[in-house]
């Protein structure tokens, strides 16, 4: 059967095989439970308007009822690769001929655009899941060091005493945070495009927003020409899932950094782990590299997405859903495989507390602390505070002195310098540059304190718990409404 009186003949070889196969492929592998839901709650709307009788929209929707992959086929000859003209022909073809008002009043762009949507929200909430996951990983992982002292680092230099349970602290309040801004871009994105038409609207009374609730949204897009042209959706959630991934490979570095035997701050199991071919001394960590590339591709894709729009015209176009629309799947999958990844990496992931505990008190990082104490206890200026610190350090570095083995004459001395005393030189060195006593000297609320620390891993488990709470009601509210499509058609719906 035809489905085009515009246009005599069929694509061609190559249309089909580089463009047209490839994309009825993909659609129907990732949205034709979405088109058949689509369709399902268009028949109710025919069925409300008058427009079929109760037994033929009972056939039909048996009919749409056998729609699978297996069904669906890209023939040039009966439906020009199309799946839509596919769906179509797949009813047709059936043992009772659809309603002859069965799609009036319809158009592919508001299905094909409603289909997407809703795919990707499921996506979206799916990676939301994952970073849930990888949450409470790190805030479990968290909780165990916050009494471990280890260097921080601003610079490339070592700076002031921190633990891996604050550094962690940090990934989860930016999990949480991310977790935020994708709740708001869902709840933003959650129109329903479908009854926006070709870009002006419909003809019939649709009741949209009845639509809308059938599928599981909020609400209807409210300006058709939105409905079908815009895709600010796709770029709205790839620019979350970049924006966390940029921070994702930061901190994916600091363990690559902190693994190395440069350092060797922690380690990984041997089931995470390389080796090299020709040296056997050699244990590689290439599962921190390879989260870190694919940090770099889910980053390439949003830039992707907001490439493929720009300079195209605010319509409906193939440039738009499908060559540029099709960068937020790839995007969503290396998202998944890299937070699986990265989840793996967070529970197999050991902390060297010795080496950490030695690299501590090689430095003299309670050099912060002494000036501190310099202007506190002796009423030295704090400007030149810092001076007496720094040149004391300096000394004691030149003549190999560790922060370990003060040496409280080499402070008199330096006090002196600048026209003022340090005493008591000995308590105040031994106390500025003991280890544990340096993690504790802050205070302030969202400090290295492990106090500090504890609690703020504390509000993040509980935001998370908030969170969690929140992705599961929409969750619930989609799955609510796909249990709803599976009733009767004929079924009287609530008001």
């Amino acid at each position: 059967m035809a489905v085009t009186g515009r246009i005599d003949g069929t694509p061609s070889d190559v249309w089909h095989e580089e463009v047209l196969a490839p994309q009825f492929a993909y659609e129907a592998e990732h949205l034709l439970p979405h088109y058949v839901a689509i369709e399902r709650v268009l028949l109710r709307e025919y069925l409300r308007m008058g427009l079929v009788d109760p037994a033929g929209a009972a056939a039909l929707d048996a009919r749409l009822g056998t729609l699978d992959v297996d069904a669906m086929r890209a023939d040039p000859q009966r439906n020009m690769s199309d799946i839509s003209f596919a769906l179509e022909h797949h009813v047709q073809s059936g043992p009772t001929p659809p309603f002859a008002a069965w799609h009036v009043d319809r158009s592919r762009n508001d299905a094909q655009v409603c289909a997407q949507l809703m795919s990707a929200r499921t996506q979206f909430a799916a990676v939301a899941a994952d970073l849930m996951g990888l949450g409470r990983a790190v805030t479990a992982l968290a909780v165990r060091h916050t009494d471990t002292p280890m260097p921080g680092y601003t610079h490339g230099q070592a700076a002031q005493i921190i633990t891996p349970g604050y550094h962690l602290a940090a990934l989860a309040a930016e999990t949480n945070a991310a977790l935020r801004r994708m709740l708001h871009t869902y709840d933003e994105t959650d129109a329903c495009p479908l009854g926006s038409g070709a870009m002006a609207g419909q003809e019939l009374p649709w009741d949209r927003a009845r639509l809308a609730a059938d599928l599981g949204f909020a609400s209807p897009q409210s300006h058709a020409l939105v409905g079908v042209a815009s895709r600010t959706w796709t770029t709205a959630m790839a620019a979350d899932l970049a924006g966390y991934a940029a921070v994702l490979s930061r901190f994916t570095t600091d363990f690559m950094t902190w693994g190395g035997s440069g350092f060797g701050f922690l380690d990984l199991p041997d089931d995470l782990a390389g080796i090299s071919a020709a040296m056997p001394q050699k244990r590689n960590f290439p599962v921190l590299e390879r989260i870190r590339g694919r940090c770099a591709h889910v980053a390439g894709r949003a830039a992707d997405l907001v490439a493929g729009q720009r300079n195209t015209p605010y319509s409906n176009t193939v440039e738009v859903s499908k060559e540029a629309g099709a960068h937020l799947y790839t995007q969503v999958r290396t998202m998944r495989s890299l937070l699986r990844l990265t989840h793996a990496v967070v529970t197999g992931i050991t902390y060297r507390t010795d080496r950490m505990r030695s690299a501590c008190a090689e430095d003299h990082l309670g050099g912060f602390t002494l000036a501190n104490r310099l202007t506190l206890d002796c009423g030295i200026p704090w400007r030149t505070a810092q001076i007496v610190a720094g040149r004391y350090i300096k000394r004691a570095v030149e003549r190999g002195l560790e922060a370990g083995t003060p040496d409280p004459g080499l402070l008199r001395a330096c006090a002196d310098e600048s026209g003022y005393e340090a005493e008591p030189a000995a308590k105040l060195l031994a106390e500025s540059f003991d280890v544990d006593r340096g993690l504790r000297a802050k205070r302030s609320a969202g400090s290295a304190h492990p106090d500090r620390a504890r609690e703020l891993l504390a509000g993040e488990v509980r935001e998370l718990d908030r969170l969690d709470v929140e992705w599961s009601h929409r969750t619930a509210l989609r799955a609510a409404a796909d249990r709803g499509l599976d009733t009767s058609v004929t079924a009287r719906r609530p008001a």
